[in-house]
């Protein structure tokens, strides 16, 4: 029997249930809900620079999206407000579309 021991989505047990298996499952305190969350982003953005093709990513992609969302939760803020936290920034530093990458800075003399 395959032990697991990591976060996973809501309806996972319930497929696992409809597959006539047996499985055992925990509902997680927030504190300890934080930390697996963290460790689950962690394996998709993983599982996302693995990935062999454009579907591979954006799947991979949808997982960490779907992640930012619970952890954003998490920390008081729903996913909205995290999109305009990153709208913000983008407004005033700018995004990733220019694709610059920085080199170096002079020191001031």
């Amino acid at each position: 029997m395959p032990i697991y021991n990591k976060l996973v989505r809501d309806h996972i047990p319930d497929m696992i249930r409809l597959s006539g298996k047996g499985y055992q499952a925990e509902e997680l305190s927030d504190e300890k809900y934080k930390e697996e969350a963290q460790k689950k982003l962690q394996e998709e953005l993983n599982e996302y620079l693995s990935a062999e093709t454009d579907e591979e990513a954006l799947n991979e992609l949808a997982d960490i999206l779907e992640l930012l969302h619970a952890l954003s939760n998490q920390h008081g803020a729903s996913p909205e407000k995290l999109e305009e936290i990153r709208k913000e920034k983008a407004r005033v530093r700018g995004g990733f579309d220019e694709k610059r990458f920085l080199v170096m800075v002079e020191d001031k003399k």
